[in-house]
């Protein structure tokens, strides 16, 4: 399979309707695995019991240098969470997700008989994408700022959506600022590397981590692309393309949770998902550019500049239009169903 008829394979959804129960359960599993995770690790296991889908942690994919708390971790498990949701309730099921906080954490979402609502965020999850390219500058309309704003808060989780030049300009300088103490870690460098698939072959091979084509780089040899991504991958050249890309927004979205646990975590990524599923809807590009959240360093001067007193700043993500980039992949469903009972 090449690349293009393995993101057909993961991304071409318009047979989902199914009458059997397993293929059923297939489906709301795949709907879930199209939501973003760190270094696209798909950090993530599901577990289907009768009437219900329990999401876990998959430890093995962690991303312990850029996400030491595993905070990104449980943002995925929102993220997808909320795909699985919005899945249910278009094939004819109530969905309701609770977060179990012993041991490492679950989510279970039962299902149960409803009516079928396939909402407009539902059919925005097969576009869906983070585009990492330079938008139009294009601002924002009222009505959108309104929309975006109404997707994106929830429970414990509020989005701080930054669209005057002055606080953008503030953010940025934080971003930046992150961004060159990343770089200038060896093992942050290290671990980026080891999820980057340099060329096609590669990326159809593992199904996961950050492809070339979605990440707009040429495709090369492995060995050749680490070469040459230890030679480019400077924090000048990095923080000019940032401050590129972060001017070229309509604004930035800063996800942030009154409380600092997996629970606020897993919430914040659900309200992140829709509020980029809202986005999509809108033709509104987005791409995370997590920097001085991810940074321990720098995440506290960031929160005081946004005005925070004890909340936890979790995602920072620019807004904007733009062209879509190339998509993705995902590993096939069936690598990531479990039978295995949670360690709580």
């Amino acid at each position: 399979m090449n690349y293009d008829e393995a993101v057909k394979h993961t991304w071409n959804l318009e047979e989902w309707h199914s009458q059997d129960e397993a293929e059923r359960m297939r489906l709301l599993i795949h709907f879930a695995t199209l939501a973003p995770s760190g270094h696209n690790t798909q950090c993530w296991q599901f577990r289907v019991e009768e009437g219900a889908i329990t999401l876990l942690p998959d430890f093995t994919r962690r991303t312990p240098v850029v996400d030491p708390d595993d905070h990104h971790l449980y943002v995925s498990l929102g993220c997808a969470t909320e795909n699985l949701c919005l899945a249910a309730r278009a094939m004819g099921l109530s969905a309701q997700a609770e977060f179990r906080p012993q041991g490492d954490g679950e989510i279970r979402v039962s299902l149960t008989p409803g009516e079928a609502e396939a909402s407009p965020l539902f059919e925005a999850i097969a576009s869906r994408q983070c585009t990492r390219s330079d938008y139009d500058g294009t601002p924002l309309s009222a009505e959108q700022r309104r929309l975006l704003e109404a997707a994106g808060n929830g429970n414990g989780v509020s989005v701080l959506l930054l669209t005057e030049r002055e606080p953008i300009e503030r953010a940025l300088e934080h971003i930046q600022r992150a961004n060159t103490r990343q770089l200038k870690n060896p093992a942050f460098r290290r671990e980026l590397e080891a999820w980057i698939r340099f060329n096609d072959a590669e990326a159809v091979e593992k199904s996961d981590g950050l492809s070339g084509r979605a990440t707009g780089n040429p495709q090369a040899p492995r060995w050749l692309g680490k070469l040459l991504m230890r030679a480019m991958l400077r924090p000048k050249a990095e923080n000019a393309k940032l401050a590129r890309q972060v001017r070229s927004s309509a604004g930035l979205a800063v996800f942030v949770s009154a409380e600092d646990d997996r629970a606020h975590w897993v919430e914040a990524g659900r309200c992140y998902q829709r509020f980029a599923l809202q986005a999509t809807a809108l033709g509104i590009r987005n791409a995370f550019v997590n920097q001085p959240v991810e940074e321990a360093s720098v995440r506290p001067a960031f929160a005081r500049s946004l005005g925070l007193s004890g909340e936890r700043p979790d995602l920072v993500v620019r807004i904007g239009r733009a062209p879509t980039m190339p998509r993705s992949l995902r590993r096939p469903v069936e690598s990531v169903i479990t039978s295995t009972p949670s360690s709580s």
